[in-house]
């Protein structure tokens, strides 16, 4: 599979994107769950789901340019707002970026190390051994670094953020059970992890939106920069909420690259929390 990988890595980003509009469509046409859920989650953020078909496409895309992102040249990527980071390094401040499943999130992490040094994501680890083994070896690299959804890389995210660095999670991805609380996303109760404001409350870190915008024709990725809009709320569920408003406005921006397909209601896996004590 690594072999496969390196060699789709060598083809042009807009070759990768061009097959990954027929990679989105087949996968739209043969999987009736993931229509439904298409659909439903569209309708419950208040869009025609006929209005978001260029979606379908981007998501084959967002499959089909993973190769070239862990394995091929680097891509191009330009940036909007990035005073939000050279201001909190001034401060000596640790940096949270929060970025919803929109647009490419393997590339924001990417591109931070490249032009600014160390960072810190946390990611699930696959459960097959082999697919374990490619993905650490894909996403770590030079000031990258990769922790798993353990107490263990809890751990590591807040002593990343206390020495002044960044990190980077996805606060829409469904965390496992007993990490997270119920918080309304588009207006239905979804489970939302608390992870995310505990850090930047316990580190002292800045709070910043992310995401990277998918160009047409295969024309490299801009990453988007947004403050976060309010002081942290104390309490838990308060802040859930905060993120998940948070995430909304970012996911509005530009819906047609949002993954509609995305399983954001379901029940909480039964797995290890990584719950931190306030």
């Amino acid at each position: 599979m690594i072999i496969l990988f390196r060699l789709l890595a060598l083809l042009p980003l807009p070759v990768l994107h061009a097959v990954g509009v027929l990679v989105g469509w087949l996968s739209f046409g043969l999987s009736p769950t993931y229509r439904r859920r298409f659909r439903d989650n569209a309708i419950q953020a208040g869009y025609r789901p006929a209005s978001l078909w260029r979606a379908v496409a981007e998501s084959g895309k967002l499959v089909a340019e993973v190769p070239r992102l862990w394995f091929g040249r680097p891509v191009p990527v330009e940036w909007a707002a990035e005073d939000l980071v050279a201001s909190a390094r001034q401060q000596g401040r640790g940096i949270v970026f929060l970025t919803p499943h929109l647009g490419c999130f393997e590339v924001t992490a990417q591109a931070y190390a490249a032009r600014h040094g160390r960072i810190t994501v946390l990611y699930r680890p696959a459960r097959k051994p082999w697919l374990r083994n490619m993905v650490d070896r894909a996403r770590t690299r030079d000031n990258l670094r990769a922790v798993p959804t353990t107490l263990a890389g809890a751990r590591d995210l807040l002593r990343a953020l206390k020495a002044g660095e960044a990190v980077g999670l996805l606060p829409d991805q469904v965390p496992p059970q007993g990490q997270g609380v119920w918080a309304p996303f588009f207006g239905k109760p979804a489970y939302t992890m608390t992870l995310s404001t505990r850090l930047a409350r316990q580190s002292g870190a800045l709070l910043v939106l992310a995401w990277g915008e998918r160009l047409s024709w295969g024309r490299g990725y801009r990453i988007h920069l947004r403050r976060w809009p309010s002081d942290v709320a104390p309490e838990p569920q308060a802040a859930a909420g905060q993120v998940n408003a948070a995430m909304e406005a970012l996911i509005r921006e530009c819906p047609d690259q949002y993954l509609w397909g995305y399983a954001r209601y379901k029940a909480p896996p039964a797995e290890q929390s990584v719950a931190m004590k306030a």
